[in-house]
């Protein structure tokens, strides 16, 4: 079984530089929102600038901007938010397998039969550029973690090394902490 993107975009590759607009349709945002399990994407908007570099490798250089709604961490209200972020990516020719681990490097996608998925590759940046944490302006935390001391805004490794309430075991991180602070 085969699954069609939700925002398809191919693109033949070509040595010519060429700017485009990748700009998706009310029902491709909604079918995008599902495949993101979050309550919706108003809009959604790509640019590109796509240049060949040696070899057959093309750069896809650009940004990414969608207005997306979340679910808060805390309330579960509605959030409503800015996407805004860099693309930098090269499209390796057919046959090349991606072979650059570097994170601080462009993401290398393969090609297929001298196509790319413009589409496709711009929604996985989109998914990867969500807040992995959306949280409502107002938001509070339950009484209940208030009241232990945990704070979502307290540093993670403080967090960690704090015990739940009524548990009476160690905490494996608390003497992690306990180095940090010293």
């Amino acid at each position: 079984m085969t699954v069609s993107p939700e925002f398809p975009r191919p693109y033949r590759l070509g040595n010519e530089p060429k700017a485009m607009d990748l700009v998706a349709t009310p029902a491709e945002c909604a079918a995008l929102a599902r495949r993101f399990g979050i309550p919706g994407i108003a809009s959604f908007k790509a640019s590109l600038t796509l240049a060949a570099e040696t070899g057959g490798t093309v750069r896809a250089r650009g940004r990414i901007r969608a207005k997306v709604t979340q679910e808060c961490i805390v309330t579960l209200d509605p959030v409503d938010q800015r996407v805004d972020a860099a693309v930098d990516l090269r499209i390796l020719p057919d046959g090349v397998p991606p072979t650059d681990d570097d994170p601080d490097s462009p993401d290398e996608i393969e090609s297929a039969g001298g196509f790319i998925d413009l589409g496709e590759a711009m929604a996985e940046q989109l998914a990867l550029a969500l807040d992995p944490y959306p949280r409502h302006p107002e938001a509070a935390l339950p009484p209940e973690l208030a009241a232990s001391g945990l704070d979502a805004e307290a540093p993670a490794a403080q967090r960690a090394a704090e015990p739940l309430p009524g548990d009476s075991r160690p905490n494996p991180f608390a003497a992690l902490a306990r180095l940090k602070r010293e």
